[in-house]
């Protein structure tokens, strides 16, 4: 099983300033942890795609472009690419770049996206949020294959035998994960296409995701494609210290970014009580000591079989020194415990 980390690079908001903290010191750190992912051989990184005042990041793949210069093994992968408000040949030549430039690291995780500011930023309507991901989403798997296009669509001008360069490394294909929070549909087309998956599990009993992912896997099988290519992937919360204090603490990080994004989305406030609910042994936060997020890992195993585990590490914004001592116990004391 593959073990990664993702993060959306989340911004401290300043109360005597007004302020959220400098995206530039934030996409500066993130290179900085990423390198030591990379030589603690963390297997995957996973950048998200935002386009708010309290993400550092808008365009994944130039922060992965930039790690692929400081890093030799590590995966490098968007967490997720909004499809939906992309345009899919951008998409390709933008990761194909980074796949030559990291020498066959890159993958692209494609999702619809929990926000939806990019939609108007990009001239996009949310009347069209499900076409829009779909066709695009048939766009990029063709030009993933073909080098030459041709393809017509309802949103989006035709190809006609068109050319898409560079190609990437392996024979023109990037690894195309789909990203899903739970919907059947999204996990059906999955299946369908033969795609790799990764379901995003934040929030109440993961134990109640597994109806979901063994119809991935059923219906993966019913639509002829070989077991032995099947991936699965989860992605959640993540954070590691083996002290207690710093993990009581974190609870304030947490609870800060959970209130901001719930103030509009009707959500009441974060309590201690979902905190410490969510890092027992059944719930979705894997936050705790290296040992307990090693047990918590080897549950997910146990119970969907997953092939690739990513912990979302940085919700929050945590201090940078904190940061790298999550992800340096992460590589060091879990990583082992779950290989």
């Amino acid at each position: 099983m593959e073990l990664g980390i993702g993060m959306f690079g989340d911004l401290a908001f300043d109360q005597t300033t007004g302020k959220y903290r400098d995206a530039g010191i934030k996409i500066r750190e993130i290179l900085e942890q990423v390198k030591l992912m990379d030589e603690l051989g963390i297997d995957v990184f996973a950048m998200g795609e935002h386009h708010r005042a309290d993400y550092a990041v808008s365009s994944p793949e130039i922060v992965l472009a930039a790690a692929a210069s400081i890093t030799k093994n590590i995966k490098l992968a968007s967490g997720v690419t909004v499809l939906s408000s992309s345009e899919p040949v951008k998409v390709y030549e933008d990761f194909a770049t980074l796949d030559l430039i990291s020498d066959g690291r890159a993958e692209i995780f494609v999702g619809r996206g929990s926000f939806i500011e990019s939609f108007p930023l990009y001239g996009y309507s949310l009347n069209d949020y499900e076409e829009l991901f779909d066709e695009k989403l048939e766009l990029l798997l063709k030009i993933n294959s073909e080098e030459n296009v041709s393809w017509t669509g309802k949103l989006r001008a035709p190809m006609q035998n068109q050319t898409v360069y560079p190609r990437a490394k392996n024979n023109g294909k990037i690894p195309i994960w789909r990203a899903v929070g739970g919907t059947p549909q999204s996990v059906l087309s999955a299946a369908q296409l033969g795609m790799p998956l990764v379901v995003a599990i934040i929030g109440g009993m993961p134990i109640q995701f597994k109806n979901l992912i063994e119809f991935y896997k059923q219906e993966y099988l019913k639509a002829g494609h070989d077991e032995a290519t099947m991936q699965i992937a989860i992605h959640s919360h993540t954070f590691v210290s083996d002290e207690k204090e710093v993990v009581d603490e974190y609870f304030n990080n947490y609870k800060s970014q959970m209130d901001r994004i719930g103030s509009s989305r009707g959500w009441a406030p974060y309590t201690k009580m979902q905190y410490e609910g969510g890092r027992a042994k059944d719930g979705a936060l894997f936050i705790g000591n290296a040992n307990e997020v090693a047990d918590k890992i080897n549950y997910m195993k146990e119970i969907f079989g997953i092939t690739r585990f990513i912990g979302h590490m940085d919700v929050g914004d945590p201090a940078h020194d904190v940061m790298m001592k999550s992800i340096e116990l992460f590589g060091e004391k879990t990583a082992p415990q779950v290989r």
